[in-house]
């Protein structure tokens, strides 16, 4: 292996200490190690900071263990190149192990330049991450409890999921919280609850929510209740922060809503996981593969084996998915087509994945170019590729004017 650094560090992370191993040495002849141990406190990390920079420390690597890495390259990332490297791609050979082994093991491939670095964002990106990633936690918990709602009705003999659709809309919560105070509601009162189509419902909505609620139902329902508008509200909170951060990155934003099945939500959800900067991927294949959203590649003796997709980001990978279904629906469009014609043949989940694959496409050529671009045709031969080059002719004509507009503003 040739050496392309002079001096370079590899770090073994660990929760509560780390091991420092420094590379040096010309480059025509074996380096000498230095080895140190640190402890993740902030103030032994700084001395690990200016222990590097006397060294003429060129470049560091270390896995991405857990969370665990965050706070070294907090310390390291404005004075030294860090690099951080999937586990997978720093195995040993195995035999003895040791984590100053491991450490120096990190900087022997440094130093040779064989550790692919992970894409990290910049800071205002992995901020708004961090708030997108909390805000599909938090709406998660919320639908959590709505099902339990929906378990404590079933409990106290309230059908109420069997006549409305969704168990969380405004008539459905006035009556539950009607419930709280009356052990059984006049048709009435009932008749007042319900807005649209429900109005015609009435009568079985009468039977629904007859019922033997108890004390002990109301106490769960009204906890449940509370934990929903406590959850909205920090939604909502979350909401009011990403949209401050957003404001750099509005046209980028707008950009990328041009393209069919994407919402203002996922819109920013997707810029906080890739950013706004194409250059750090060579092309769109690089972004498809590291999102894990392109099919596997395993061949073996001339033999194709399993072309599952790899693991990814799975945070991506679920915005993408969600937002091809909306695409999938969304008739007359490109989208529609390639589901269409995939799901006939393999499903709709392999289709599914097409499609968010093809998005992913069309957000990396929209963001990089600035430009609306159609998206790459799975299939030559679709069986509505007329409709479906109409339709992009009348879709581009519309985005290009709503291009227009977002330069002009």
């Amino acid at each position: 292996m040739q050496p392309i650094l002079k001096s370079c560090c590899g770090i073994d992370v660990h929760k509560n200490m780390i091991k420092v191993s420094i590379a040096k040495g010309p480059l025509d002849s074996p380096p000498k190690f230095y080895t140190r141990t640190f402890s993740t406190m902030t103030r032994d990390l700084l001395k690990l900071k200016d222990w590097l920079t006397e060294n003429d420390v060129e470049a560091v690597a270390m896995e991405s263990t857990g969370v665990y890495w965050k706070p070294i390259f907090n310390i390291l990332e404005n004075d030294f190149q860090v690099i951080l490297a999937n586990p997978q791609y720093l195995k040993k050979v195995p035999g003895k192990k040791s984590d100053v082994k491991d450490c120096e093991w990190i900087a022997s491939l440094l130093r040779c330049g064989l550790i692919p670095a992970s894409f990290i964002p910049k800071r205002p990106i992995r901020e708004l991450r961090e708030l997108n990633r909390t805000r599909r936690k938090l709406v998660g918990m919320m639908s959590s409890e709505k099902n339990r709602i929906q378990k404590v009705l079933e409990d106290a003999n309230i059908k109420l999921a069997s006549v409305v659709s969704k168990i969380d809309g405004v008539s459905s919560m006035t009556m539950i919280q009607a419930l709280l105070d009356k052990d059984r509601l006049s048709k009435e009162e009932i008749t007042d609850m319900a807005r649209g189509k429900l109005k015609s419902k009435v009568d079985q909505l009468v039977e629904a929510l007859n019922g033997k609620v108890t004390d002990h139902h109301r106490f769960l329902l009204k906890l449940h209740l509370n934990n929903i508008a406590f959850l909205a509200d920090q939604v909502q909170e979350i909401d009011e922060q990403i949209q401050k951060l957003m404001i750099p990155f509005q046209k980028e934003e707008s950009l990328i809503q041009t393209i069919p099945g994407i919402s203002k939500i996922s819109a920013k959800a997707i810029i906080s996981e890739i950013g706004v900067d194409m250059s750090q991927f060579p092309s769109e294949a690089h972004l498809a593969s590291w999102a894990g959203i392109c099919p596997g590649n395993n061949e073996s003796a001339g033999v194709k084996k399993s072309g599952k997709i790899r693991k990814g980001n799975r945070y991506l990978k679920a915005i993408l998915i969600e937002v091809a279904w909306a695409a999938s629906r969304t008739k007359g469009s490109a989208f529609n087509a390639i589901y269409n014609n995939i799901a006939k043949r393999r499903g709709k989940k392999r289709a599914l994945v097409a499609v968010g694959h093809q998005i992913l496409i069309a957000v990396y050529r929209t963001l990089k170019t600035c430009e609306w671009s159609e998206p790459l045709r799975v299939d030559k031969k679709l069986s509505n590729a007329n409709s479906w080059r109409d339709t992009y002719e009348e879709d581009e004509a519309a985005l290009r004017s709503r291009l227009q507009d977002i330069g002009t503003s």
